[in-house]
C-alpha cells in the first residue's frame, strides 16, 4: 500500500479536490475501468518487477515528417506515445538540450519561498542551514528532488503535460516524487480522464490523491495542443536530415575522384599497367611520369554544402526561439549562475513555467504531506504554499552608481537653489530616488521589505478648508 490506504487516499483526494479544482476533470468513480495504483494486483505485479510501474520505453532513432503528422493525429485522440518518443529523441540535439536545461534545471534551482503555517513551513525547510559547511537539502528537496522537477518542467514545456508518482519511502512519513515517461499517458475523451499505461495495464490517474502528480501546463482541455513539441519536432527532423545529407556530401567529396591520362599512342598493356598503378594510389604515393602521362584529383568546386548549413542554422534558431523566446548566444563564458537565467530566457516564460510547477506542488504534493503529518483537516486549517523567486537579481553596481549620481545632483541643486534663496526638499528627493534615510517611515529607510514595495501615502488636508476641526483626524481614523 502507500502512505494512505485506499480509504485514506479517497479522503485526501476529496480534501484536495477544491484546491485542484478537480471538478474540471471527471470525479473519482469506482465504476470506471482500470485498477487503482494501490490495488492488490498492481502492487503484486510491481513487486515482481522490482517496484517498477512504468513499462520499458521504446526509442526510435530515425524520424521523418510523416512521423510527425502521425504523432499529431495520435495526440488528438489522447495518445501521446509517439509525441513523447519524438521529444525524447529531439533532446539528443545539443542546442535544444542546452537551452531547455537552462529554462528547467536553472529554474527549479532558483531560491524557493514558503508561505503559510509557520510549523508546516519549518517542517518543509528542515535541513537548510543545519551544517557549518553550508546548506543541505531540505525536506521539500528530499520529497521533490530538483532533478525530477526539472524533468517534469521539461515535459510541461515540450508536451504541455507531465506525469509523476509520489512513491512511498520506508522509514519516513513523506514520499519521493518520481517523474514518469509521458509516453505512457493516455487521455480518454469519453471519460474525461487520464490513464497511465503501466506494466499492470491502464491505471486511472486522480491528481492530488497522494500518489499522482499531473501537471497540465497547456490547459485542462487537450494540453498537448499547446506544447512546443510540434514546432520543435519539425525543426529537429529537418536538422537531422540536413546533417545526414551534409555528412554524405562531405564523405563523397572527402575522397575526390582520381583521373589518370596515358599517351595516345600507348598500347593496351601499357594503359592497363598504368591504371593499375593509379588504382593502388595510397598515402604518400609518388609517381615518376614520362611525357604524355598525367595524374590528378577531380575535386568539386560547387557550393552545395551551403544549403545544408543554412537549413541547420534555421532549425537551431527555430528551436532556441521556441524554448527561450529569443536567440541565446552561446559564448562559452563562465558557468551557470542564478543571475544568468534571466539573461538567456525571456522573463515571462520563466514565470509561466515556475507557476505551473508551483501550482502542482501546492495542490498535489504539499497537501498530502500535511495530511499525513497533521491530519486531513490540516489541509485547510494549516495551509502552506511554495513558489520560486524568479525576479531578476538587482545590479548592485548600477544601484550604487545611481546613489552616487543622486548625491551629486542633490549637492549641486542645493547650491544652485541657495544662490536664489531657495531650499531643496532633500527628504522628498530621497523618497523619489529610493535613498534610505535612518528613521524614515515614508521612504525606504526604516521600512520593512513589504512596505518598501508600497507607495508612501499620506493624508493631506485641503488647503482651502479653513475649519481646523474638520481637518483633524482622531486616533482611530488616523490608524485606519
Amino acid at each position: 500500500m502507500g502512505l494512505f490506504a485506499n480509504a485514506g487516499r479517497s479522503v485526501v483526494a476529496a480534501a484536495t479536490a477544491a484546491l485542484l479544482g478537480r471538478s474540471a476533470y471527471a470525479p473519482p468513480d469506482d465504476d470506471l475501468p482500470g485498477s487503482g495504483i494501490d490495488e492488490a494486483e498492481v502492487e503484486y505485479i510491481r513487486r515482481l518487477m522490482g517496484g517498477q510501474l512504468q513499462p520499458l520505453p521504446q526509442s526510435q532513432t530515425r524520424w521523418y515528417l510523416s512521423d510527425l503528422e502521425r504523432a499529431e493525429f495520435d495526440a488528438d485522440t489522447g495518445d501521446l506515445a509517439r509525441a513523447a518518443r519524438l521529444m525524447r529523441a529531439a533532446r539528443r540535439d545539443g542546442r535544444l538540450s542546452g537551452v531547455l536545461s537552462t529554462r528547467t534545471s536553472g529554474l527549479v534551482r532558483l531560491p524557493k519561498r514558503f508561505r503559510g503555517d509557520p510549523e508546516v513551513v519549518a517542517a518543509l525547510e528542515l535541513g537548510h542551514a543545519d551544517t557549518r559547511d553550508g546548506d543541505t537539502r531540505s525536506v521539500f528537496d528530499e520529497m521533490c528532488p530538483p532533478s525530477e522537477l526539472a524533468l517534469l518542467a521539461a515535459d510541461c514545456v515540450l508536451l504541455g503535460v507531465a506525469i509523476g508518482e509520489l512513491v512511498p519511502v520506508q522509514g519516513r512519513d513523506y514520499p519521493v516524487l518520481v517523474r514518469l515517461d509521458p509516453e505512457f499517458l493516455l487521455y480518454r475523451w469519453n471519460e474525461n480522464r487520464w490513464y497511465f499505461r503501466s506494466i499492470a495495464g491502464p491505471v486511472p490517474i486522480t491528481p492530488g490523491d497522494g500518489r499522482w502528480v499531473l501537471i497540465t501546463s497547456g490547459g485542462r482541455i487537450a494540453p498537448w495542443q499547446h506544447g512546443l513539441w510540434r514546432c520543435v519536432a519539425r525543426a529537429y527532423i529537418r536538422k537531422e536530415h540536413a546533417q545526414l545529407h551534409k555528412d554524405n556530401y562531405e564523405g563523397k567529396l572527402a575522397n575526390p575522384a582520381r583521373v589518370a591520362y596515358s599517351p595516345q599512342g600507348s598500347s593496351e598493356d601499357q594503359k592497363l599497367e598504368w591504371f593499375k598503378r593509379v588504382m593502388a594510389w595510397g598515402v604518400n604515393t609518388v609517381f615518376a611520369l614520362t611525357p604524355g602521362y598525367e595524374v590528378k584529383l577531380l575535386e568539386s568546386n560547387g557550393r552545395g554544402w551551403e544549403s545544408f548549413d543554412t537549413t541547420i542554422s534555421e532549425c537551431n534558431t527555430e528551436m532556441i526561439i521556441s524554448v527561450a523566446g529569443q536567440t541565446v548566444t552561446v559564448d562559452g563564458g563562465a558557468g551557470f549562475q542564478n543571475s544568468d537565467i534571466h539573461k538567456t530566457i525571456r522573463a515571462d516564460l520563466i514565470k509561466a513555467t515556475a507557476d505551473d510547477v508551483a501550482a502542482a506542488m501546492n495542490t498535489q504534493v504539499i497537501p498530502p504531506f500535511v495530511a499525513v503529518r497533521w491530519g486531513v483537516d490540516a489541509i485547510n486549517g494549516r495551509p502552506c504554499v511554495v513558489d520560486w523567486d524568479v525576479t531578476p537579481p538587482k545590479d548592485r553596481n548600477s544601484e550604487a552608481q545611481s546613489m552616487v549620481t543622486t548625491g551629486t545632483a542633490i549637492k549641486q541643486l542645493a547650491e544652485a537653489l541657495a544662490a536664489v534663496n531657495l531650499e531643496l526638499d532633500v527628504p522628498a528627493m530621497c523618497v523619489r530616488f529610493a535613498i534610505p534615510i535612518k528613521g524614515d517611515t515614508q521612504g525606504d529607510g526604516g521600512a520593512t521589505e513589504v512596505d518598501r514595495d508600497r507607495p508612501g501615502l499620506r493624508l493631506v488636508p485641503d488647503p482651502d478648508d479653513t475649519d481646523d476641526d474638520d481637518n483633524e483626524l482622531d486616533d482611530d481614523e488616523a490608524a485606519a
